[in-house]
């Protein structure tokens, strides 16, 4: 799937199976044109990850970039930046032996009534070894199904929850080690609500599967065991070799992802040296 003479204004790379893309010609440290921000959209969209490489960016360029892409998401559980209550600091040090923040599959806050459309991700220290983060491509997973399975999904709702990450019995609550990033574990994450199983995207109109291990905790009107045993094979079906793209950082890279047809895991690895990232999340719409 080459995309390149589909744009005007911006250069995309695909990679060879069109899931996950990179993208050249834009300068994101200044405000887009019009003209411009609808490619980048098209990409995202199409590509379900888009890369901006060399693109030193200030917090403040990032929060403008995160509001053209639809505003600003709500980010739970994680104390902000002080004086950027919309920005994340995914900073690990050298000395820490916590687990890797984000070292599960999972799409980013599906337990929310409306999830966020898009993460958005920028590089600020690179690790020498380790730290890669792996994506999902929900879609395709799907449309590998056979349409027996497809039509046995299609009605289901599945149960998303916080509570097996930030729950009052949770990882995090459980956790003693020293960890640089202040999570918030809370009552309120033990809650949980319904999604559709099977999701379409709201602008290319493809069915993807809307499930992770961290956070979708059963299926509406399923026992236990049944929702585990069709939860477990989604699960082992989305992690095959090929429906995976792993990404790899360089220093100053913008990464933005679709998490309505995306799970991801962040890749730990790198004990020893300091990671540091700044995350923003896009306002979403209800899963339908």
């Amino acid at each position: 799937m080459d995309a390149v003479l589909d744009y005007r204004t911006i250069e995309v790379t695909p990679q060879p199976t069109g899931f996950g893309a990179l993208i050249t010609g834009p300068d994101l440290s200044r405000p887009l044109p019009e003209a411009v921000l609808e490619e980048v959209k098209a990409a995202w969209a199409r590509h379900g990850v888009v890369a901006f490489p060399d693109q030193p960016l200030s917090l403040e360029a990032q929060e403008a970039f995160t509001q053209a892409m639809g505003g600003f998401g709500h980010d739970p559980y994680i104390k902000p930046m002080a004086g950027h209550p919309n920005v994340l600091e995914l900073r690990r040090e050298p000395d820490e032996k916590a687990t890797n923040f984000g070292a599960g599959w999972h799409s980013d806050w599906s337990f929310q009534a409306a999830p966020p459309a898009a993460t958005i991700l920028h590089s600020k220290v690179v690790p020498p070894v380790g730290g890669d983060t792996l994506f999902v491509d929900a879609a395709r997973a799907y449309e590998a199904l056979s349409p027996v399975m497809q039509a046995m999904l299609a009605p289901l709702q599945a149960v998303h929850s916080a509570r097996q990450s930030y729950g009052t019995k949770g990882v995090f609550a459980k956790d003693t080690a020293k960890r640089t990033m202040e999570i918030i574990v809370s009552e309120e994450a033990d809650g949980s609500l319904t999604h559709p199983l099977v999701r379409t995207h709201p602008v290319t109109g493809r069915k993807a599967l809307f499930v992770s291990p961290v956070y979708t905790v059963g299926v509406e009107g399923m026992t236990p065991e049944e929702a585990k045993a069709i939860l477990s094979f989604l699960f082992a079906h989305l992690t095959q070799d090929r429906f995976i793209y792993r990404h790899k950082w360089r220093e100053q890279m913008l990464l933005m992802w679709d998490n309505r047809c995306t799970m991801h895991f962040a890749e730990g690895g790198y004990d020893g040296h300091l990671r540091l990232m700044h995350r923003t999340t896009v306002a979403g719409d209800v899963p339908r």
